[in-house]
């Protein structure tokens, strides 16, 4: 019985649904005096209560969001009143012809014949400036007419611009520049816009509204909830300006977070001989511009910017008298700041005009408040000098040699190499994208064969052709000669008008491109030097993502001479805060007169020539030198392989300058690959050195060809100030399996002498095909090493060995950019096609 019962019971096995009952959950269960303990005397946090914790009801937290709606409603539609109002600056409109064909002189004569009131003469020195009041409107313009040919001018007003009126042509509506120009004006930031057709009433009746509606949907491409108006008539101005001045304003932050103006008068005095020394003059002056203050209030200790002529201290602000006011209403007067000195003067010293009125002198600047035009760090020559190391120096070198790791290392590796090696517990680290993934270069077709064969064929059909020329009459020959004469001719005309040494460059740049696109990165080893001492500044790494590198390893010269932040996002939002709280100084729309210090005379120049001068308020640090990362993207319509650090021209925000930069990837992590060329089809980061500009700010890049003319390269926006992002440089040596073993292999052609072999011994090794190993030994003096892989090699894979350094761009930054020379039809940019320019 015993034994049927234990072999019963052995033989029993629960089911599927056998019942599982909870257990009991004792281990949540604490006693008091386990609790006690554990807290250690702690006393639980006191539950607050909803008053205490200034909780609002339902009805009173829909009440509070309907008044911080109601009062940024409030708000906006102040903002928008205020423009051109008695309160506000003018609107200034600029009038930008899109088409050569297009006549904006009598587009401006009849906005300027309706409704006027007043009238004024506008900017001086401008082409069809002038300021009108319209009483009906209770409202007033400043209409500037801005030439597309000179594109610096164009994109300084268009900066400062409240509306853009853009004059289309009634059949075609733009042409190619007129595209080139719009690319530049959307890249930079377009304010408020209005599309205006003019020649529609000299067409057909039957044809009029056939030519809007195609004008519309071109139109819907670019601008998609843009209005088309016409202007042919006084009607249709008026219409216009009604519009003008009731559209939605749209906020561009790079210029609502500093005061700036256009000037519309200006008048130079040299500064005269010193009376204490008797040193002759430096050739600089006194510059002042009078304008009304736009975006925020105007400092007078603040650095201003003249935008392509550099940055300039103030001396005094002053309020002379208002040449547009609007009629039958009290004149506003301008109330000094908090601080300010105010003093009557003569009328001849501050008023630009010289209307001879009272002038009244809002602020003067303090020089111990005022900010300095120190762009560059003081370099101390002796900062870089080792001192004798102290006690407690000494003893923590001795702490760290004792705690570090001792390891194996092959025999003859110095300590310059037995650095690079890591343990073998880190050979699961993880390994760049970039390592893993090339692109197979046995797979590429060599085109030499196919250009011959092209060029055979041509041989032959020249040949046939001289065979049937020869059965033609006299008559036909004679023709033939009249024509290869013309031919002969212009053939001449166009090789005189080519650059050889232009070409020559270009040719020798797409073959450079091309062949990093082929074989990226790679690198031939010399065979008259020792690669360990050409390549002595790179370094072999592990990880290019998680190994490490020391972003204050090594700087040059230059870093000593920027400025860096300890933490850039914090100190931009507290100076954009600052900013936007302040209210003294010359208040938004106050016609003020600027007196600038230390000006040279071109500028004056400059104005009466008639282009714009547009100021800016700088934020504080905006003066000084850093290292700023622009992120870009190549502009599609600019073909020519771009190398990096090589001289380009940046429009970045209110600035424009000349400076070489690099190239390097977009990516997350510490450590950024260098491009050497600009990339086509992905996002750029360019870093430049380069004055500090807070975000956002939109960029564009141009080139600045040999005849004086500028292509737009790229298009993008202002990233970051960061002199610690690390960049570096990959350089690809490659090799080639000679014998191959099941794990081993000999590769040859990657050195050529065995004290390399022995020097680079430590870096890692990879092939085209994804395979991984390491230098075993070398074989004999000619450069032969054995390796070691995770896997056999194949007979047409390509062993490389990845070297690294940090790059830095070239200090070449030159604040005084010179204007293009304007589009012509016969020297069309090489981005633009069909350019029909006068």
């Amino acid at each position: 019985m015993v034994a049927g019962t234990e072999q019963q019971q052995q033989a029993h096995r629960p089911g599927v649904y056998k019942q599982k009952n909870k257990q009991h959950k004792h281990g949540k269960h604490r006693t008091k005096g386990e609790i006690e303990r554990e807290n250690k005397g702690r006393v639980a946090v006191v539950a607050l209560s909803k008053k205490q914790r200034r909780e609002l009801r339902k009805m009173d937290r829909r009440n509070k969001a309907n008044q911080l709606r109601r009062n940024k409603k409030d708000m906006v539609l102040t903002e928008k009143r205020r423009l051109g109002s008695r309160d506000g600056p003018p609107h200034l409109v600029v009038v930008i012809s899109l088409h050569t064909a297009v006549d904006t002189g009598t587009a401006m004569q009849l906005l300027k014949s309706e409704g006027i009131l007043h009238e004024d003469q506008g900017v001086r020195g401008a082409k069809d400036s002038f300021s009108l009041v319209l009483p009906r409107f209770k409202q007033r313009f400043t209409f500037y007419h801005s030439d597309t040919a000179d594109l610096h001018s164009l994109l300084d007003v268009a900066k400062v611009a409240d509306t853009l009126v853009f004059v289309l042509e009634s059949t075609e509506g733009w042409d190619s520049y007129g595209e080139y120009c719009l690319s530049c004006l959307f890249a930079q930031g377009l304010p408020s816009h209005a599309l205006v057709c003019h020649g529609i009433a000299d067409m057909a009746v039957k044809k009029r509204a056939e030519s809007r509606r195609a004008l519309s949907r071109l139109a819907q491409a670019r601008f998609p909830e843009a209005r088309l108006f016409p202007l042919d008539s006084e009607q249709d101005a008026l219409l216009l300006l009604r519009h003008l001045g009731a559209q939605k304003q749209r906020k561009l932050a790079f210029r609502s977070r500093r005061s700036h103006l256009l000037v519309q008068n200006a008048s130079y005095t040299p500064n005269s001989v010193q009376d204490n020394t008797g040193a002759p003059s430096t050739g600089l002056g006194t510059l002042r511009v009078s304008g009304y203050v736009r975006g925020c209030p105007l400092q007078v200790n603040r650095l201003v910017h003249i935008a392509g002529h550099g940055d300039y201290q103030l001396s005094q602000i002053d309020a002379p008298r208002d040449p547009l006011p609007i009629i039958n209403s009290a004149p506003r007067s301008a109330r000094p700041a908090k601080g300010g000195d105010v003093e009557m003067m003569d009328g001849s010293v501050g008023d630009v005009n010289g209307a001879g009125g009272e002038v009244r002198v809002l602020m003067k600047s303090d020089p111990s408040q005022r900010e300095s035009l120190q762009a560059e760090a003081e370099v101390d020559p002796m900062d870089g000098e080792q001192t004798w190391p102290t006690e407690s120096e000494l003893q923590e070198a001795e702490e760290a040699r004792k705690s570090r790791k001792v390891m194996k290392v092959p025999k003859g590796t110095s300590d310059y190499q037995a650095a690079w090696i890591v343990d073998d517990d880190d050979d699961d680290d993880d390994e760049d994208n970039e390592n893993s993934e090339e692109p197979d270069m046995d797979s590429c077709d060599d085109d030499d064969d196919d250009v011959d064969d092209l060029m055979e064929d041509g041989d032959n059909e020249s040949q046939d052709g001289e065979a049937a020329s020869g059965n033609e009459d006299e008559e036909e020959e004679e023709e033939e000669e009249i024509n290869s004469t013309d031919r002969v001719g212009a053939e001449q005309k166009y090789d005189e008008a080519m650059n050889v040494a232009e070409e020559e460059d270009g040719l020798k740049r797409y073959r450079e491109a091309r062949s990093h696109e082929m074989f990226p990165d790679e690198v031939d080893t010399p065979t008259d030097m020792p690669a360990k001492t050409r390549f002595q500044r790179y370094r072999g790494l592990k990880s290019f993502r998680s190994s490490p590198w020391d972003p204050m390893e090594n700087l040059p010269f230059n870093y000593s001479r920027i400025f860096q932040f300890q933490n850039f996002e914090r100190t931009r939002h507290r100076v954009l805060t600052e900013a936007a709280a302040e209210e003294e100084g010359a208040m938004v729309g106050w016609y003020v007169t600027l007196h600038i210090q230390d000006v040279p005379p071109t500028v004056i120049e400059s104005f009466q020539e008639g282009k714009p001068l547009v100021l800016v308020s700088l934020l504080p640090h905006e003066q000084k030198m850093s290292v700023m990362h622009v992120l870009v993207k190549r502009h599609p319509s600019f073909s020519e392989p771009i190398p990096s650090k090589e001289e380009l021209i940046f429009q970045c925000g209110f600035r424009r300058f000349r400076a070489s930069a690099i190239f390097s990837q977009h990516t997350s992590g510490d450590k950024h690959k260098m491009e050497r060329f600009l990339c086509v089809d992905a996002p750029t980061v360019v870093s430049v050195y380069a004055p500090i500009t807070f975000p956002t700010a939109g960029v564009l890049l141009f080139k600045q060809r040999a005849n004086g003319m500028q292509d737009l390269v790229a298009t993008g926006s202002l990233l970051s100030c960061d002199p610690r992002r690390v960049v570096l440089k990959r350089i690809v040596l490659s090799g080639h399996p000679f014998k191959i073993n099941r794990r081993s292999a000999v590769v040859r052609y990657m050195f050529f002498n065995r004290d390399d072999i022995l020097w680079f011994k430590p870096v890692e090794l990879r092939t085209k095909w994804g395979r991984r190993g390491h230098i075993k030994e070398a074989l004999g003096t000619h450069g032969h090493m054995k390796c070691v892989f995770d896997s056999q090699l194949r007979s047409q894979d390509t062993v490389l060995m990845n070297l690294y350094k940090r790059v830095y761009p070239r200090w070449t930054y030159d604040p005084y950019v010179p204007h293009p020379v304007p589009w012509v039809k016969n020297e069309e940019p090489e981005n633009l096609h069909d350019i029909d320019m006068e």
